[in-house]
């Protein structure tokens, strides 16, 4: 029997009291992951990503193990519940127009002593003025900088745009902007490197993408690695307290943390190991999170036909942003349906030895996205289901 093979009996034993659609965490492979992500780390705190866990439980366990540090958040609304349920670490990691919730923050002194708001134009910091409602509470603020790499004096860029804030003197002319308010502290920079640490280096069948991809990111790294020393540098000297220096992701741990110039790595995919991180060379990891759908059809030889599972995930719309069948090995989807909302063909030898009512188990193409899905998480632990939890939706909470 193959490892993937006892996986599935394992996980078909464990949920057979369960009817599916279902969603599940392996904690054996979920606390695996933990421990490589700390490795990786070398010493240096990791931040969890909350947007790649989406559930209050998990979060609690992770940042229950030594290594792990404070939570990356996505957005105000998320950041706020957070602190009022204790998390008293809670980094945004994207600019928010939430004026409500920075009128809350703003008259709030725990919230305003747990969470950090992320900004990077002038503009946001008058939009939270504008906003704090009377509330006099200073706001931890933190600046982003633009990770991306630019070649041929600009003309091509790698990266996501984000942050407009590039060089050191834009960072500290922001900084001091900052400083100059009152009711605001500056106490971080974030810098999220999405093209070295989101971007598989190793793409099946194409070995010449594959190492343009490496090239290109041994590039980014050498000169992220300099540009953002002399951010810290130059925003330290007009805020000598800086309080961290966040960077990196999941596909980078190991390469950011050895920048020192970076004080904590966020990541949160890594946990939970969904299908885009299969074309990695810089680590290997467990898949820990899956759902499973129940077989509804037997159209013919060699077919069947599951309930729902198109859950595509968010980024530019391709194959790779589609759910894998995964358990059992050898189905594949119908190229000329796919994924379905109401229901998925899925082809494959393997389908003849599938019954009505049995699950089909896959992966999705992100982390917590899978959990928009779902409103709970069935823990696995060995070939038992130990305890089941809510997710952000289990909880009434869709914050975006």
């Amino acid at each position: 029997m193959t490892a993937r093979a006892a996986d599935r009996a394992r996980y078909d034993r464990a949920t057979a009291h369960l009817d599916a659609p279902l969603a599940i965490v392996d904690l054996d492979a979920f606390d695996a992951n933990a421990a490589d992500l700390v490795r990786r780390a070398a010493g240096k705190p990791v931040r969890v990503a909350s947007k790649s866990v989406r559930c209050r439980a998990l979060l609690e366990r992770v940042l229950a193990r030594d290594g792990f540090h404070g939570i990356m958040s996505f957005t105000l609304a998320e950041s706020l519940w957070l602190a009022r349920s204790g998390f008293d670490d809670v980094l945004l990691a994207y600019p928010s127009a939430d004026r409500a919730g920075f009128a809350e923050l703003a008259a709030d002194p725990k919230l305003a002593g747990a969470v950090t708001v992320m900004v990077d134009d002038p503009a946001h910091l008058d939009l939270i003025n504008a906003a704090r409602d009377g509330g006099r509470e200073v706001v931890r603020v933190c600046l982003e900088l633009d990770t991306s790499l630019k070649l041929l004096g600009g003309r091509i860029r790698v990266g996501a745009r984000r942050s407009p804030l590039r060089s050191p003197a834009q960072l500290a002319e922001l900084a001091r902007s900052v400083a100059r308010r009152p009711g605001f502290r500056l106490v971080g920079i974030m810098a999220y490197e999405g093209h070295v640490a989101g971007v598989g280096d190793a793409v099946a069948g194409r070995p010449l993408r594959s190492r343009a991809i490496r090239l290109m990111q041994a590039a980014a790294r050498r000169e992220l690695a300099e540009r953002r020393g002399a951010v810290v540098r130059a925003v330290r000297a007009v805020v000598p307290g800086l309080e961290f220096v966040n960077g990196g992701g999941t596909g980078s741990v190991q390469h950011t943390a050895a920048e020192d110039a970076v004080t904590e790595i966020a990541a949160g995919s890594g946990l939970y190991v969904p299908r885009l991180f299969d074309n990695y060379t810089s680590f290997t990891g467990r898949p820990a999170a899956l759902f499973a759908q129940p077989v509804v059809r037997r159209p013919g030889v060699g077919v069947v036909t599951v309930l729902g599972g198109g859950y595509p995930a968010s980024g530019a719309a391709g194959p790779d942003r589609l759910p894998v069948p995964y358990l059992p090995e050898g189905l594949a989807y119908d190229p000329q349906e796919g994924p379905g909302e109401v229901q998925t063909p899925l082809l494959g030898s393997p389908a003849d030895d599938l019954l009505i009512g049995d699950k089909v188990w896959f992966r999705h193409a992100k982390a917590g996205e899978l959990c928009e899905r779902f409103d709970a998480l069935h823990l696995i632990e060995g070939g038992t289901v130990t305890a089941t939890v809510p997710t952000y939706r289990g909880e009434g909470h869709t914050f975006l």
